[in-house]
């Protein structure tokens, strides 16, 4: 294989998922988000991104867009960027509130590193409860 071969194997010719920063992304803004064109026909694929971070995808139909999390049928991309957007912020929310905080002796078994300063405060605060002790 000569050198020429190498190269074109070391560097595809054609980039794949851009990010919307690279000058060959095809980036459509919409108020608060920015749309990168990923691919397809119909539908037309776009990684939404919400200031630096994506936050998922959408898609353009014929005659409408979608976001494949709530099955609607928007008419703008902005709507279906904005449903995709609030699925994800109760999906976090709800997430976050099902999950209960560890308790003292959970945060015992804990690297000390790990814990937050809210954690250490809690603990600050525990007074075991000596349960099964043997005088020695």
């Amino acid at each position: 294989m000569d050198e020429q071969a190498a190269a074109q194997l070391d560097e595809p010719t054609e980039k794949i998922l851009l990010p919307p920063t690279d000058p060959n992304a095809e980036v459509t803004e919409i108020p608060g988000y920015k749309l990168v064109y990923v691919n397809g026909a119909c539908p037309r694929n776009y990684r939404v991104y919400k200031a630096d971070s994506m936050i998922g995808v959408i898609f353009q139909h014929i005659t409408h867009w979608s976001n494949g999390v709530d099955f609607l049928r928007d008419a703008e991309p902005i709507d279906a960027a904005v449903g995709l957007d609030e699925f994800l912020n109760v999906a976090r929310v709800s997430a976050t509130a099902t999950e209960r905080p560890p308790t003292e002796e959970e945060l015992l078994d804990k690297e000390f590193d790990a814990l937050t300063s809210d954690e250490w405060e809690r603990l600050k605060k525990y007074v075991p409860q000596a349960k099964h002790l043997v005088a020695a």
